[in-house]
């Protein structure tokens, strides 16, 4: 969702590029700069490696990157957290209520290595299992409750933690290339629900443009 595969652009291209239109000039950080596999291919050659920066791994949920995260955080010293995370836990290893212990286990873990990081969560959006596979859409739901209630527990007013509010009009055929990972439609819905999010809650850049892009071909 996050790290992206060779050629694409990523929603943290699009959200990067919109800050620096909007006159919020930001860079992106973290341990990782590489797309799946290693791969440096970005469909925009022009994003900058200072602003490539993430966290995010293929197959990574809050599982993995709940140990991890404190050492990110003190190393690459980010203001504001931007997460979305859960599908994968949900989906091989978690079921809703491990999955809320670990995403409260990451922000308990970020905020001992920086007491006044920022984050903005985006709950865990539609996708093509979720249609097929009813049980499965019952923790989808459930962990979205559990961590809606989770954020406002913690939520401090030095360090608040915001919950995204996903794209209302996501479309699996028009912003997933595959019933998951997003296509450049869905790119800039994310992008656009992280830009929401932060202007909103933190008065960082501004609305996000509207953007519209061809379909995405079904892959052979």
């Amino acid at each position: 969702m996050t790290i992206g595969s060779a050629g694409d652009h990523t929603w943290r291209y699009r959200l990067w590029a919109h800050l620096c239109a909007a006159a919020e000039p930001a860079d992106l950080v973290g341990p990782r700069t590489a797309l799946h596999e290693g791969s440096h291919r970005y469909a925009e050659p022009a994003f900058p490696t200072r602003a490539r920066g993430h966290l995010a791994g293929w197959g990574e949920g809050w599982l993995h990157h709940k140990d991890v995260v404190a050492d990110a955080v003190r190393t690459h010293r980010p203001d504001i957290l931007l997460v979305s995370l859960g599908l994968i836990d949900l989906g091989f290893y978690t079921d809703a209520e491990q999955t809320a212990r670990n995403a409260r286990h990451f922000l308990t873990e970020a905020r001992r290595a920086d007491p006044a990081v920022r984050a903005v969560v985006l709950p865990v959006i539609p996708n093509v299992r979720a249609v097929t596979d009813a049980p499965f859409a019952t923790e989808v739901a459930r962990f979205n409750t559990l961590l809606a209630a989770l954020l406002a527990e913690l939520t401090t007013p030095t360090a608040p933690l915001v919950l995204a509010t996903p794209p209302a009009d996501w479309d699996l055929t028009r912003d997933t290339y595959d019933g998951t990972h997003p296509a450049g439609p869905g790119e800039h819905r994310l992008a656009a629900a992280f830009a929401a999010a932060l202007h909103d809650a933190f008065a960082l850049g501004a609305p996000y443009a509207a953007q519209t892009e061809p379909a995405p071909a079904v892959p052979a």
